[in-house]
């Protein structure tokens, strides 16, 4: 497993990381027991960051990491977690005494007394133009409750405005075959000012790992069912905000491009990682097998030039119009 600079916060971290919504909640029912041996098995095939919130399973996701940080102690395992969606979407509520109150909730659900990296959890877009908040972050690292900060967007326009505020290290955004709009100005200006590059919904919330079909349901407690038309969150949290029926007839239109041997999810995943921009991407994963086989999709080779322009094709023809002016 190659690792990369996670951005402003120095730290090396694998190219391949983890994103721990999935053992929280709102995918399905995953069992400690399971959840325990899946974020185990990701570091025993070399994962090294792990990416959580305080929301996903009401502190649920934060707790598994932190046993996992507990029971990996001498793995050099780097961890983030996400605030600010315990409340209305308001900017009053990014207040600082709710901040101190959620990084404490977060600490105590990590066991740890300072965090790793701390982002603010998709805020309205308001907020980005609100210099006190980003003051009061930094006021945050200086009492010693969190090492660095960053920021989860929806847009690619609050991805550029975040960094115009200096000590913003990272950026976590949605990108991946059929989310391709981050990779122009924003993957350029982040490059620019040494910004780290996480990368979440990879897989398009599992479209894009090839095994679903017109028939295929999800159960009631499953966002892919319960926010298909952006019910509960933003819509392009769930399957990148692509239309279903219109994500599985471009999945295979992809597939004849997926090398023998490889799987869809593998392919997708070693196309993000193309991107010299990108520090880590975070599949989320339920068993063990899906963990070690995201992470063996570092170990591909890359993508050659007619294969990248043949994903870029299926995207502008068959995906564009439903995402690329929206998000």
């Amino acid at each position: 497993m190659d690792s990369r600079t996670l951005g402003l916060t120095g730290r090396n971290v694998s190219e391949i990381g983890f994103g721990a919504w999935q053992v929280g909640a709102d995918w399905g029912e995953v069992s400690e027991d399971t959840a325990i041996e899946t974020l185990h098995a990701a570091v025993d095939a070399g994962v090294t960051f792990f990416d959580t919130a305080d929301v996903y399973g009401d502190g649920r996701s934060e707790r598994l990491v932190g046993r996992l940080l507990r029971e990996r102690a001498d793995a050099g395992l780097t961890y983030a977690t996400k605030m600010g969606r315990r409340l209305e979407q308001t900017v009053a509520n990014y207040s600082p005494e709710h901040f101190r109150a959620w990084n404490d909730r977060s600490r105590s659900n990590l066991g740890v007394d300072t965090l790793d990296l701390v982002q603010l959890h998709c805020p309205p877009t308001d907020l980005y133009y609100h210099p006190e908040v980003f003051e009061d972050l930094e006021a945050m690292v200086a009492e010693g409750r969190m090492t660095a900060y960053g920021v989860s967007v929806e847009r690619v326009e609050e991805a550029l405005k975040a960094i115009e505020y200096p000590n913003v290290a990272t950026v976590q955004i949605i990108f991946n075959a059929f989310r391709q709009r981050p990779a122009g100005l924003f993957f350029e200006a982040a490059a620019a000012r040494g910004v780290g590059v996480i990368v979440r919904v990879p897989l398009a919330s599992g479209l894009l790992s090839g095994k679903y079909t017109a028939e295929t349901t999800f159960g009631a407690d499953d966002h892919r069912q319960y926010n298909r038309q952006g019910e509960a969150f933003d819509v392009g949290e769930t399957f990148a905000g692509v239309p279903f029926e219109v994500g599985l007839e471009a999945v295979e239109a992809l597939r004849p491009l997926v090398p023998e041997g490889v799987t869809m999810a593998q392919f997708a995943l070693r196309w993000i990682l193309m991107h010299d921009a990108v520090s880590t991407v975070i599949p989320g994963a339920r068993s063990p097998e899906q963990a070690r086989g995201n992470a063996a999709a570092a170990a591909l080779p890359a993508l050659d030039a007619e294969t990248m322009e043949a994903v870029r094709s299926v995207y502008d023809e068959r995906i564009a119009p439903y995402v690329h002016q929206r998000w």
